[in-house]
C-alpha cells in the first residue's frame, strides 16, 4: 500500500480555500471510489491544505491520475493554488488503529 501526500498553496479561509473544500467536497466520492483508493481525507494548517489518499499500489494510483476525474479536478484545484504544491508518494511500511 501507499500514501500519496500532497501539500496544495491554497489558504483555508480565503475565497480559493473556500472554493477548494467546496471542489472536494463535490468529487471525493468519486476519488475514493477509483479503482485501489482506500482513503482520502483532507487536512488545513494555517497556510495550506493537505491531501493524504490511501492506494493499493502506485499502478492504481497512476491510472486515477490519468482518469476523467483527475482530468477535471486537478486543473480547477491548480487555478486556486497561491505557489507551487509539493506531493510525496510514500510506501506504508505500519499501519496501526485503536
Amino acid at each position: 500500500m501507499i500514501v500519496r501526500i500532497v501539500q496544495l498553496p491554497i489558504v483555508p479561509g480565503t475565497p480559493n480555500g473556500v472554493e477548494f473544500e467546496a471542489l472536494f467536497q463535490a468529487y471525493k466520492t468519486a476519488i475514493l471510489g477509483a479503482s485501489g483508493c482506500q482513503r482520502v481525507q483532507l487536512l488545513a494548517a494555517p497556510n495550506c491544505f493537505f491531501t493524504y489518499s490511501w492506494w493499493d499500489s502506485e499502478n492504481d494510483l497512476n491510472a486515477y491520475r490519468d482518469s476523467a476525474t483527475f482530468g477535471v479536478v486537478w486543473p480547477k484545484t491548480k487555478a486556486l493554488f497561491s505557489g507551487k504544491p509539493q506531493a510525496w508518494t510514500c510506501n506504508s511500511l505500519e499501519h496501526m488503529t485503536k
